[in-house]
């Protein structure tokens, strides 16, 4: 069993890692479904940055903790990994309520209506919130702060970009729903 924080820590993004993974297993069947039903994928262009944003991320923060030593206060880790479990149930709820219509990429079935169920009766866009708020979480669940303040604002910078894509797509689509 670990003894230190930060093997914890390297425990914790490793976990994450893993549930990034399934995701993008289960994102690319879904991908393969929406296609087959005359899914659209709009804007991809920006999806490699934001892989890249992400990937990096997870390979970033535990690197910080290690290399410049990075303390761990509960005061401050505790909080952010209650955030952190907040965010990813977010994430299942989308994922759940959005059902075999939920991908990483921007695929949309023209005249299929929009979701307006689960988080999607709160917010627009739900699971980007829980991305905004989990990946700067997750850095200073151990005082990562370097890489919570340069990965966040990177991943704010790729999702301005990707809900423009998004809600234009959404928009295109919805109108055969009419």
């Amino acid at each position: 069993m670990p003894r230190d924080s930060r093997s914890w820590f390297a425990i914790l993004i490793g976990c994450v890692a893993l549930l990034r993974l399934a995701e993008l297993a289960l994102s690319a069947r879904n991908g393969r479904r929406l296609r087959a039903r005359g899914g659209v994928e709009a804007g991809g262009e920006h999806y490699p940055l934001m892989v890249g944003v992400h990937a990096l991320f997870l390979a970033a923060a535990p690197l910080e903790v290690i290399l410049l030593e990075r303390p761990f206060y509960p005061a401050l880790g505790f909080p952010m990994l209650v955030l952190v479990t907040l965010t990813l149930t977010l994430r299942f709820w989308v994922i759940a309520t959005l059902g075999d219509r939920w991908c990483t990429k921007v695929i949309v079935i023209p005249g299929l209506p929009l979701v307006a169920t689960g988080p999607f009766r709160l917010l627009r866009h739900p699971n980007y919130l829980a991305v905004a708020v989990e990946m700067p979480a997750l850095a200073l669940v151990h005082t990562a702060w370097i890489s919570a303040a340069i990965f966040g604002g990177l991943n704010l910078m790729v999702l301005r970009t990707r809900i423009r894509v998004e809600n234009a797509a959404l928009e295109m689509a919805s109108r055969g729903a009419r």
